[in-house]
């Protein structure tokens, strides 16, 4: 069994003894108690895998939040030194500094700071930050963005195309590495979809098993034993095209049929449920919507128009990805288009996963974003995520872009939330249900972030 299936039974909870140490902070106490349920022959397999993810959370949870308040008012005033606690602990209630509990004391998240510079953009200032790979920057000199222009050029022209080259790395980190040791390595690669054409790997280094082009998560593997520490790497191009979709007209394109459309209207545990809050929270929000692309669109709006953008933890340590999005109305990139997804199979819209890369010319990141599919439109796309940056920057025009549109500076590798590699890993991913920036494992654990260096690189991004 792959270890990383357990995850699928996190809805079944903790017992309730556990969870309280877990929400305290007591790590240990609690995965003290978790191993000692674990050692009972008739534990029943869902609750079993329930508290087997739930102990390798609890173990990789920490490292996310390092920081006391001290500290991170440190960290604040190493920038901005008349920064007042005060300021600080409105941010907390506000929800835009995450934290826990580490044995009763509030420890806060790693990138909080990054997270105020992203979403405020009057704190950036005040910092004097500039944050790469901010979707609503514009250059100096520029009366227009990049984005803004491509909003433009697509409704002139119908679609962009850029051809793109990239070259990304994986290496595990030189004091971690022993001679003759076993080690396995993915790196994704661009997978065959609507938007991508002429995919060609221009290089594997060393020789590595190509995963076929319609695979749900693409990507390279190697695995072996190195007498010298590896640095495994790719360079690939491809074209991007995106197509514009003019909403306001009917659509011309012939239906899929019910079986071909039933897996993206059914739940995938345990980030994509249909709760009763989520159940109700979609029936408010399409209340009398004439049709799906109107249902649709209430709950792009939804999103958009009231989400607060967050860096967030790693996917590894999270619970109830949709439905806590719902309930604290931040996230991330792809905690909005599992909200998204969620909440339109709620109604009965056909949704999916997307996510890979924004593949800019100075800019190379990872990112989600969601597909909905309309009778006669066919399969349309969402970047709820673009469209927070949209309202952030007061761009009203791009924000409804973004509903049934994507912008060509992207690089699909993942069609599909949760599923597995070709050639599969043994133990944990360093990320269970998608895979942006790759993934190592010795011969014994997976290997976390921390344990390992990625690269990515824009090597070409030319409009066509």
């Amino acid at each position: 069994m792959d270890i990383n299936n357990t995850f699928r039974s996190l809805n079944v909870g903790l017992p309730e003894d556990i969870l309280r140490r877990k929400l305290y902070g007591d790590f240990e106490g609690a995965i003290r108690l978790i191993d000692r349920r674990l050692a009972r022959p008739n534990l029943p397999q869902g609750l079993r895998d329930c508290m087997t993810a739930q102990r390798e959370m609890m173990l990789r949870t920490p490292p996310d939040y390092p920081y006391t308040r001290d500290q991170a008012l440190a960290r604040v005033r190493e920038h901005i030194p008349d920064f007042s606690g005060e300021e600080f602990d409105q941010r907390v209630d506000d929800g835009k500094i995450g934290w826990i509990y580490q044995k009763g004391e509030p420890h806060y998240f790693a990138r909080f700071f990054e997270t105020l510079c992203k979403a405020e953009p009057a704190f950036a200032l005040r910092a004097n930050i500039q944050m790469h790979g901010v979707e609503s920057v514009v250059s100096a000199g520029e009366e227009e963005g990049r984005l803004d222009r491509c909003v433009r050029r697509m409704k002139e022209r119908g679609s962009l195309s850029n051809r793109i080259r990239i070259r990304a790395t994986l290496r595990l980190k030189d004091e971690r590495f022993t001679p003759g040791m076993f080690l396995r390595a993915h790196l994704p690669l661009p997978a065959a979809c609507e938007q991508q054409s002429e995919i060609t790997i221009e290089r594997i280094y060393p020789e590595g098993i190509v995963a076929p082009e319609d695979a749900p998560q693409r990507t390279v593997c190697w695995e072996g034993r190195w007498q010298e520490n590896p640095r495994f790497s790719l360079v690939y191009s491809y074209i991007h095209t995106a197509s514009f979709h003019d909403l306001s007209r009917p659509g011309t394109r012939p239906p899929l049929s019910g079986g071909e459309l039933a897996p993206f209207l059914e739940e995938e545990a345990p980030h994509i449920v249909f709760t009763p809050y989520l159940r109700a929270l979609a029936a408010q929000l399409t209340e009398g919507a004439d049709g799906p692309l109107e249902r649709t669109r209430r709950i792009f709006d939804f999103i958009t128009l009231n989400m607060k953008y967050t860096f967030m933890p790693a996917y590894f340590g999270l619970e109830n990805i949709a439905e806590n999005c719902a309930r604290s109305f931040t996230g991330d990139c792809g905690v909005f288009a599992l909200l998204f997804i969620t909440l339109c199979r709620c109604v009965g819209v056909p949704a999916r996963w997307q996510s890979g890369l924004t593949a800019e010319p100075d800019f190379c990141g990872g990112h989600d974003w969601a597909q909905f599919y309309v009778p006669g439109h066919g399969w349309l796309y969402a970047d709820p995520s673009y469209g927070t940056a949209a309202v952030r920057a007061g761009k009203e025009e791009r924000r409804k872009f973004y509903f049934g549109n994507l912008d060509p500076y992207r690089m699909v590798a993942n069609r599909q939330f949760q599923a597995p590699f070709t050639v599969g890993k043994a133990h944990w991913r360093a990320d269970p249900y998608d895979n942006q920036v790759g993934e190592l494992e010795t011969a014994d654990r997976g290997l976390t972030y921390e344990e390992f260096d990625r690269t990515k690189e824009i090597l070409l991004c030319e409009e066509l």
